[in-house]
């Protein structure tokens, strides 16, 4: 019992170390906002919610976004929208999955994770990121904008970084999680 909860801490602890350094090779989508770049570090975070709950994938996201806003952060906002967004795409993906097991439910809670996603996203920035962002920053012409960047940056690039995760998700899920059950049982 108590090397499985040795294994089960160290699986979390390299999961959030690979969703960190994940997160520092971040890519633009090209017509986005600047400041808009997609990392892939949710994907561990996927393989821990799936592999190992919820508790778990909810720790992992936590300690990328402590080792990130620790070392790496030069303002707070981005962090904190960056724990947001992981939380609003993979809750739903882990609820759905939870409920059944299937790849049906898995796909099924990948939509809803798009679509939670892009929808919090853009409510968040419209509200609260962007103009706390603006403040730190000193973007008056975005706090002026903040309806354009929103529905013209915000919401089209949540969608195309939600769709990007969810499917190289999906082939991890295909390909590697059935035998990383097999080396934790």
């Amino acid at each position: 019992m108590r090397q499985n909860k040795l294994q089960r801490l160290i699986l979390i602890s390299i999961l959030a170390a690979l969703s960190f350094i994940l997160m520092l090779l971040q890519f633009p989508i090209p017509f986005m906002p600047p400041f808009l770049m997609v990392d892939l570090s949710d994907i561990p975070t996927f393989i821990g919610f799936i592999l190992l709950g919820g508790i778990a994938g909810s720790l992992i996201i936590v300690l990328k976004i402590v080792l990130y806003a620790l070392l790496m952060a030069s303002e707070p906002i981005g962090p904190l929208a960056n724990l947001l967004a992981a939380f609003s795409l993979m809750l739903p993906v882990y609820f759905m999955y939870v409920r059944s097991r299937t790849r049906k439910s898995l796909v099924t809670g990948f939509i809803l994770g798009i679509l939670s996603l892009t929808l919090m996203m853009a409510v968040l920035n419209y509200f609260v990121l962007l103009p706390m962002y603006g403040l730190i920053i000193d973007h008056t012409d975005l706090i002026a904008n903040i309806r354009a960047v929103v529905t013209a940056g915000i919401i089209p690039f949540n969608l195309i970084k939600g769709v990007i995760v969810c499917l190289v998700s999906y082939l991890i899920y295909v390909r590697l999680i059935p035998k990383l059950e097999k080396l934790l049982k």
